[in-house]
């Protein structure tokens, strides 16, 4: 009886975890000003196509807009990365598509059913998300925490089967963290927290994958290989990825798409300048206008992807 008290607690904690980690202190609140949960009626999704179809949302924080008339779509299996300066609200984007935040206007659609239609669970089977930042209270080990991606399977109750423990090392596998397992995730760096975010989320095994700045705190090497890893999935598994990203050259590299965010007219907002394939977007003029910054965008081959460099400052001048 005591094992299975302590069992119990156990996983309340590791739920009040996740719920915190994945969705932030406000969630947890008494009160909040804005939508960060909504529940939603239990709607079966079937054979439910993964394109995403974004039409004319908005949103901003009490007397900060942040975003207006974004529309755009993705089809599924494509590797969609969003661009722009800081704060053009992408991160903002990434959590109204997880359902975090609702838009004030406009509707996204999953395959033919709004996103609000699912219900959670429905949808953590569908959608994994890796935040930008996360903030830790517990020190469980790094094995538990790549567990919790199994959780929309073992039920609020369960617990994890072999299935589950084969799924999250393999997830641990794919991102070169497998030596950490038994560390714990207070232990060790950012760079390697970020890598057992995305385990979390591949062993979720979901159909779209949400990843905001996934390269952040890594080294160059590392970078290449979690990029590596997700055209992977993409490719094998038809997994659509839509990811947060400053930088230019990998999303250019890795990216079938790229959506670029910035000023709209009224420059008080963000709404889409650009989207389409990386060497269509991505050229001087949109990112002088954009970012207000001088480059040089060329290719190291005819068939290679395109290539941004920064201008010297004696080109500036002359």
């Amino acid at each position: 009886m005591f094992a299975e008290i302590c069992g119990l607690a156990q996983r309340k904690a590791r739920r009040f975890f996740e719920i915190s980690m994945t969705y932030g202190g406000p969630l947890l609140a008494l009160e909040s000003n804005f939508p960060y949960y909504a529940t939603a009626s239990l709607t079966p999704s079937g054979s439910c196509s993964m394109r995403v179809q974004v039409s004319n949302i908005s949103f901003g924080y009490p007397k900060w807009p942040v975003l207006r008339n974004v529309s755009f779509q993705t089809s599924e299996g494509e590797f969609l990365s969003v661009l722009g300066p800081n704060g053009s609200g992408k991160s903002t984007l990434l959590r109204l598509l997880a359902r975090i935040l609702l838009p004030e206007q406009g509707s996204i659609m999953l395959g033919n059913q709004s996103l609000s239609g699912f219900e959670r669970n429905q949808l953590a089977r569908m959608i994994g998300y890796v935040p930008q930042e996360t903030n830790w209270f517990f020190p469980f080990t790094v094995m538990e925490v790549v567990l919790m991606g199994r959780t929309p399977y073992v039920g609020r109750w369960g617990f994890e089967n072999n299935e589950d423990i084969l799924e999250a090392q393999h997830a641990m596998e794919q991102t070169d963290i497998g030596n950490l397992a038994g560390k714990p995730i207070t232990a060790i760096s950012g760079g390697e927290r970020q890598r057992v975010l995305i385990a979390r989320a591949l062993a979720q095994r979901p159909r779209i994958l949400l990843l905001d700045e996934p390269n952040a705190h890594l080294d160059l090497s590392h970078q290449i290989d979690v990029f590596r890893i997700l055209r992977k999935q993409q490719r094998e598994h038809a997994m659509t990825v839509i990811s947060v990203s400053h930088d230019l050259n990998l999303a250019a590299a890795y990216s079938t798409s790229v959506l670029l965010l910035g000023n709209d007219s009224t420059k008080t907002a963000n709404t889409v300048v650009a989207s389409g394939s990386p060497g269509d977007v991505l050229t001087p003029e949109r990112i002088r206008n954009v970012f207000h910054a001088e480059v040089l965008v060329d290719r190291s081959s005819p068939q290679g992807p395109v290539r941004i460099s920064p201008t010297p400052e004696s080109y500036h001048r002359e």
